[in-house]
Parts: structure tokens; sequence; C-alpha cells
């Protein structure tokens, strides 16, 4: 006999029997259960409108970038302003003991700076630092930028009087020459250890380390059609080495520092370094002087040069000192920009494609046309030396 266990009072339900024989005479059943199923609850779409655009670049900061260092020149001079207001006594060093400052002229043309009645000394030699006569425009510089020192203290900086630095090794080195005129052959010297240390960037120079040519090196086929890299090196490097290997370094050629895949830089001829040694034996003291600032800064050798070469009032080929007009019809002059642009092209390609770095790669940028600039007025001049 079989017994059926009922729940049907229960919220659960039976969804199958199953018998469990308990005696070898009975059996009974065992129900199954499980819960019944709940719906989902939709709740409906309360947007109030459609979604907002995606987020677009700004077209350019550099207008906000220009007004917040403004703002920031302006607090800054007003700090200054007020520390010099509240200097103790015994504090010498921190403020300005002239007032005025002007450009003199010595009894052989030369111009000087004066402090009131005291004229700026090279630190070197310790004598009065004399400008030539043929430059006047840097003389006027060198006393704009005394007039601009807020203090002793910062006259004893270099990074705060570049001019009269650089000035100042120029006036050394021509100090030197006239004691020993074959110091480039002496082995010893101002001017011996500058052309040794310049002919170090010639295997190394920027204009000549060219990108490999290779398709996986951003070419023109993953560039889009666009001008690649190593093209873009070729097509800014070729005036500025036909200009140097025509005019001034007749019969000299120069070639590329790395070859395709290869990391290491290759020297360049003896021959070649050695029509560029003697070709730098023979500048004066401010064109050498200033060939030195112009590496140092771009770290390329034919650039220099030829920055140098353009603005040099005694090394201009092409260009009437008098009238300032280039004789070659259709070739633009190489200034500050074009050099800043041979010297840094691959770091401005790199910040086209991937941004760049505020404070940092603007920062660079402006120095080193400051840098450039120094140079084109230390070897710049009238011409005439009277």
């Amino acid at each position: 006999m079989q017994r059926i266990v009922s729940l049907s009072s229960s919220p659960l339900f039976c969804t199958s029997h199953r018998s469990i024989p308990s005696h070898p005479q009975r059996s009974v059943y065992q129900c199954l259960h499980t819960t019944a199923h709940r719906t989902a609850t939709h709740f409906p779409i309360s947007v109030p409108g459609p979604p907002p655009p995606a987020p677009s670049p700004a077209v350019s900061q550099y207008g906000e970038r220009v007004d917040r260092r403004r703002k920031q020149a302006e607090l800054l001079k007003k700090g200054q302003d007020l520390r010099a207001s509240h200097m103790k006594p015994g504090t010498a060093m921190k403020k300005r003991f002239w007032k005025d400052v002007s450009g003199q002229t010595d009894n052989e043309n030369n111009h000087t700076i004066h402090l009131d009645n005291r004229a700026v000394r090279n630190p070197t030699t310790k004598t009065p630092l004399l400008i030539p006569p043929s430059k006047p425009h840097l003389a006027s510089a060198l006393a704009l930028e005394w007039d601009l020192l807020l203090s002793a203290q910062q006259a004893t900086k270099s990074h705060l009087i570049p001019i009269t630095s650089i000035s100042s090794r120029a006036h050394t080195l021509s100090l030197e020459d006239a004691k020993n005129p074959h110091s480039a052959s002496s082995g010893q010297g101002i001017r011996y250890d500058i052309i040794n240390m310049l002919l170090r960037y010639l295997d190394t120079d920027t204009l000549l380390c060219w990108a490999p040519a290779s398709r996986n090196y951003e070419g023109k086929e993953e560039s889009g059609g666009k001008e690649g890299l190593r093209e873009l090196q070729i097509r800014i490097a070729k005036p500025i080495l036909s200009y140097l290997t025509q005019r001034i370094w007749p019969g000299m050629e120069l070639t590329p520092t790395l070859d395709d895949g290869s990391i290491l830089p290759k020297a360049q001829p003896p021959a070649t370094r050695a029509i560029i040694k003697g070709w730098m034996a023979g500048l004066p003291a401010w064109e050498l002087v200033g060939l030195e600032r112009a590496v140092l800064a771009g770290k390329s050798l034919c650039v220099g040069a030829r920055l140098v070469c353009e603005w040099s009032e005694y090394l201009r080929l092409d260009t009437d000192a008098s009238k300032e007009q280039v004789h070659d019809a259709g070739r633009e002059r190489f200034g500050i920009e074009e050099a800043a642009e041979a010297c840094s092209l691959e770091v401005r390609w790199q910040t086209g494609r991937w941004g760049e770095v505020e404070d940092t790669h603007d920062v660079e940028k402006e120095d080193l046309r400051r840098q450039f600039g120094s140079v084109v007025l230390i070897v710049s001049g009238t011409g005439k030396n009277a």
C-alpha cells in the first residue's frame, strides 16, 4: 500500500515525484520543490537630452600660456622690488650699487660700458671690457643687459649676463691672439682648445645625422604619403651643405655620419677635418667665439659655420655690408629661425606627432633662439674699424 504526502498548502510547488522505498512492503513519495519565478522590473529611460558631444582639443593654448607667464613675471618683479626696498645693512651684494649705465669710447674708439663712473671689467684679465668700434649694437645690448640687473649678486651669475660673458671671452681671445698669433698651432691656449673641442662635434653633427632609410621608421607609406623624417632632414640639410662646400670649404665633401641601420657615427675623412681646422684657425677672435656659442647651442658645426658666415662683418661673401642686400636673387638669408629649425628638426617632428611637454620643449625652443641671437650680435658689425 502506498501513501501520498500532500504539500498543496505550502508556497512551494512540486515539480516531480520520486518513489523512495523505506520499507520492503511500503514506499513513499518525496517532492522536489523550487521557488516561483519573478520577472525583472523595467524602469523607464529618463535622460534629459541627447548625449554630450565628444571632447575636442583646444585650438591653441599659446595665448593662455603667455598671459600666465606675463603675470608670473609681474609678480616676480614686484617681489624683487619689495626685497630691494627692505634690504638690511651689510648686504651690499644684494643691492645695486650703480644708478646709471652709459656707453663711452676710449682713445682708440673702442666702446666701453660704465656703471656710473666705473667701467665694466673683463673678469679674466681684470681690465676694462673693450668692444671693437665696428660693433655699436653689441655695446648697446651690453649696456642694456647691465641696466636690467637688480643687484650686484646677479652680475656674478653667467646665465644672467650672457652677452657680457661671451664678449669677455672674445676680448680675452683677442688679447691672446695679439700676444701669440700662432697659438692654434702651438698646442696650447684658448684658440687651440676651442678648435679641438669643435672638431669633436663634426663626427656627431646634428645636421648630418639622418634617420635610417627604412619603411618601419615612419616612411612615406606609413605616414600616409606625407614626407618622412629622413626626407625632411635631407631637404633641410641640402642647401646648408651646398653653401658650405661651394663657398666656405670649396671642393670638400661632407657625408652623413650614420649609415643605414648603424648606431655608431662615422668619422669624416682626415682631409675634411684638416680643411675645417685650418679654416677655424684663421677666424677672427669674435667670429671664433660666436662659432663656439652656436655649436654648443645647436650641436652642429655645419649650422654654426653657416650662421657665422652669413652674419659676420668680415666673412660675408654675398652681402653688401653697407646696403644689407643679398645679391643672389631667390635665396633667403640664413637667420636665427632657419638655424633653430635645422638644429631641432627631429624634436619638432616628434612633438608634432606626440605633443610637446609644457615648460620643457617650449623653453628649450626659446633658449635656442636666444643663444643664436647672441651669436648674430657678437659677429655682426658695420665692417668699419673707425
